[in-house]
């Protein structure tokens, strides 16, 4: 007896998913002659009648018509393999091909797929320079992935985003500019088991890579890069997610490094390089008193150098829910401004921020083996709220020393917490004898003055 390995009707699924995708493109009002006879030469290539469950195909988006030259939209040529990779219960491997450069519109890549796919990315895949290409269409999505499972995104190649016009229209570089909104380059939203690895993401408009409502994400061995003036490039954004690992990452951008908001948990940061840029940041949250939750979060080994910010908290007033369980580990720093920061009056707009009520409770947070050199004179600083006090804070082996100048200082604010070993500068915790109980009095006091006197808490050592 014939094996069903061996038999037609093992490959019948998989012909008739190809069949059924050139009728579908076939139907589809932006399907030309090209589409047709790139499916029918799928159909003649060697093996496709014999496709076994569990086998992998390659499809290089140049069959599908991409040229590859960097001035012809290829996002059509790369959406049609998509669908066909995606409609079959083969494993799959889109390629774009090494040695060329291809332009992609804004593409809109939405799962679930029959088998798992991988895109390997060996080529240049850039965007459009134009803002104006985004007329009609959502200014946040450039490469948007959706619902896809058990998803691989590698190959060795680059995105770049191509974002100077955007970042010249920006209102954070010209205060007479409106503020708008820009794409991310890379967003995975509702993916679980993802891997993205090996990549190189340039320049993006606004954050280079997100991970929205993820699940199971792990990525690794990037690089991502844009000037230190570009506004809000944000390396590596996660927001509503879990069991998410960054691993073996460089990070060089205008914004955070990584930034972990809202409602995301089991999050693991582990040996990053990162600077230029705004740091590691959780936050920020409780934006427009919402409420956020951020948990079982662990940054451990970390190189920061020049950045803006070391290790931060950053929240809102009037928000509410709560940061818990983070961990700060192993993390060297060089010239860095503000190396450990708590800031629970964080106000990323022209206008003051009014004094409210409620808070983001920041609870049972970290710091081990932190070293390095930093940029200001405060190089610790917990400014929590009155309301709703940070609690469970605990330093141990913190030695950060002044790039320039003679002295580094700690300040605390409603922080409580504890230290073991080595702290310097000291801690100054509210259960230290060397804080004083006294209220801050307004906002404007808390920024202006930048919490400079001694008895809101400070302590210094040389």
């Amino acid at each position: 007896m014939r094996s069903l390995r061996s038999s037609p009707i093992a490959s019948k699924p998989i012909i008739y998913g190809v069949i059924h995708m050139f009728f579908l493109l076939a139907s589809s009002n932006t399907a030309h002659g090209e589409t047709f006879d790139s499916v029918l030469q799928l159909l003649r290539r060697p093996g496709w009648t014999r496709i076994r469950p569990g086998s992998k195909r390659v499809l290089s988006v140049g069959e599908f018509g991409a040229k590859g030259d960097g001035v012809t939209d290829d996002s059509q040529a790369f959406k049609n393999a998509w669908e066909i990779a995606c409609s079959i219960p083969v494993r799959t491997r889109i390629l774009i091909p090494a040695g060329s450069t291809y332009l992609f519109h804004p593409v809109h890549i939405a799962g679930p797929c029959r088998s798992k796919v991988t895109l390997m990315i060996s080529g240049t895949v850039i965007a459009p320079e134009d803002p104006d290409t985004w007329i009609g269409l959502n200014r946040r999505k450039w490469l948007y992935f959706h619902g896809v499972n058990h998803l691989t995104v590698e190959g060795g190649g680059t995105i770049n985003g191509m974002g100077q016009e955007w970042w010249a229209r920006s209102c954070k570089t010209n205060s007479s500019n409106p503020c708008r909104h820009a794409p991310t380059a890379v967003t995975f939203h509702k993916c679980k088991n993802l891997k993205v690895k090996n990549l190189l993401i340039v320049n993006s408009q606004q954050m280079h890579m997100a991970f929205t409502n993820c699940m199971r994400v792990v990525a690794s061995n990037l690089r991502v890069i844009a000037p230190a003036v570009s506004p809000n490039t944000d390396g590596i954004h996660i927001s509503a997610s879990k069991g998410v690992e960054v691993k073996d990452t460089i990070i060089r951008t205008g914004d955070d490094c990584i930034s972990i908001v809202s409602n995301s948990s089991r999050i693991r940061i582990i040996n990053i390089a990162c600077g230029p840029g705004h740091g590691i940041s959780i936050g920020s949250l409780g934006k427009s008193n919402s409420w956020s939750q951020v948990h079982d979060v662990v940054v451990d080994t970390a190189f920061l150098s020049n950045t803006d910010n070391g290790v931060r908290i950053k929240t809102w007033q009037g928000g509410s829910g709560f940061a818990s369980n983070i961990a700060f580990r192993n993390v060297l720093m060089e010239n860095v401004s503000n190396p450990i920061i708590i800031d629970q009056y964080y106000c990323d707009s022209w206008l003051p921020c009014l004094n409210q009520t409620s808070a983001v409770k920041v609870e049972n947070i970290s710091f081990v083996h932190i070293k390095g050199t930093s940029a200001t004179e405060e190089a610790i600083k917990f400014v929590c709220s009155d309301y709703a006090p940070c609690e469970g804070l605990y330093m141990e082996d913190i030695q950060l020393l002044p790039s320039v100048g003679e002295i580094t200082t700690s300040l605390c604010w409603q922080a409580q917490g504890s230290s073991f070993g080595l702290v310097d500068p000291p801690a100054c915790f509210s259960c230290s004898e060397s804080f004083i109980t006294q209220k801050v009095p307004s906002y404007s006091t808390i920024h202006s003055q930048r919490l400079g006197s001694l008895e809101y808490g400070r302590t210094a050592t040389r």
